[in-house]
């Protein structure tokens, strides 16, 4: 029987012929247009005049399939602490044609790969809160928003060893512990308030994956009406309500931990939902 827990997956790649210059940092280097302008000469599979670009992994997580598509404001807005980094920072075009992209891209996926058994099928949204720095741990090494896609073969993750217990990469300071066993009935609660006919809370069991365990506590949500809903506008504008709840509940809770700031944020979506 296999036993649900991290996994590290070892995935062979080819050396990037990139060098960063003396004196700048890593991750100021791949913020810089000049590294967003290599990425799109020697990666980029599509763009359009909004900035958005599909392009594939060099060093992926999977040599299954791996791809991102990431919008790149390097040239307009060179300061990368003022990048968009989460759907709410976008306009509503912008929003739309991100949502189309990640639609085609599902799809696509889920044509190729149908077979749940046989196949882990990943999309996920990079969503930024705008105060981390470029050095804090969890922050992409490209600021900016951006959807990654992935499929991993499940035979491939159930014969890879477990993880190290200390692995730095698994920790999230402790956010899915406190999660699991103090704040995901509270969390529920919060988004009582809301009208949802797409998205639907699971149980933990219910959405916990086999193999890895993840999300280990964390929230997960269920698409009702599966991949067909991507097509729907109901969708996405339930996964807006959706984040945005998140973040009111974030930034609440984590100012009262970490100051013991009782306001309520002045620009709360969801005001009357924070006690």
């Amino acid at each position: 029987m296999t036993t649900a827990a991290p996994r590290e997956v070892t995935t062979p790649h080819r050396k990037i012929p990139l060098e960063i210059p003396d004196g700048v940092a890593p991750t100021e280097f791949f913020n810089s247009p000049c590294n967003l302008r290599h990425l799109t000469r020697e990666n980029g599979l599509l763009s359009n005049p909004q900035g958005f670009l599909l392009y594939r992994k060099a060093i992926g997580h999977s040599n299954l399939f791996d791809t991102s598509i990431i919008f790149d404001t390097s040239q307009r807005v060179l300061d990368p602490m003022g990048r968009p980094v989460r759907r709410d920072q976008l306009s509503r075009e912008e929003k739309i044609t991100f949502s189309r992209m990640t639609k085609v891209i599902m799809h696509y996926m889920l044509e190729k790969y149908p077979d749940p058994a046989q196949h882990l099928v990943f999309c996920g949204e990079a969503s930024l809160d705008a105060t981390w720095p470029l050095n804090k741990p969890g922050v992409p090494s490209i600021r900016m928003i951006h959807n990654h896609f992935m499929v991993f073969e499940n035979s491939v993750l159930a014969a890879s060893p477990h993880a190290a217990a200390d692995n730095p990469n698994l920790t999230d300071s402790g956010h899915n512990g406190l999660f699991l066993q103090y704040l995901s009935d509270v969390y529920l609660r919060f988004f009582e308030v809301l009208d949802l006919e797409v998205l639907r809370p699971l149980p933990p069991d219910e959405g916990r994956l086999s193999i890895t365990g993840y999300p280990q506590g964390l929230p997960s949500w269920e698409v009702c009406g599966g991949a067909d809903s991507l097509n729907k506008g109901k969708f996405w504008t339930e996964y807006d309500m959706v984040l945005e709840g998140f973040l009111d509940f974030y930034r609440a809770f984590f100012a009262l931990v970490a100051a013991e700031d009782t306001r309520i944020p002045h620009d709360a979506a969801y005001p009357d939902q924070i006690e």
